[in-house]
């Protein structure tokens, strides 16, 4: 039996700090409930507690960006290492 891909699809015009990307995640993934909204718990849960394969899409990045400044950029990041650590997560950013 195939194994189902779980998406996530950020929408970047309205996710305008961390808080709602976490929100955005945790609406759309199967977080655990000890999940805590910072960036190292979000490492944690994606290279050991969600089952992949999972296809993270951040749709309008852009407006993310400019909204999120030097955190986008840290959750880009966090997010392209873990993509490269675990092969079954990939990470798609569109402006």
């Amino acid at each position: 039996m195939p194994v189902k891909k779980v998406q996530c699809v950020i929408n970047g015009q309205a996710v305008r700090s961390l808080d709602d990307f976490y929100g955005e995640l945790i609406r759309q993934l199967p977080f655990p409930p000890h999940f805590g909204n910072n960036l190292d718990a979000l490492q944690d849960v994606l290279t050991a507690d969600i089952a992949g394969p999972v296809r993270i899409v951040w749709e309008s990045a852009e407006a993310s960006r400019s909204a999120m400044g030097d955190d986008f950029e840290r959750v880009l990041a966090l997010l392209r290492a873990v993509g490269k650590e675990r092969r079954d997560i990939t990470v798609t950013i569109r402006d």
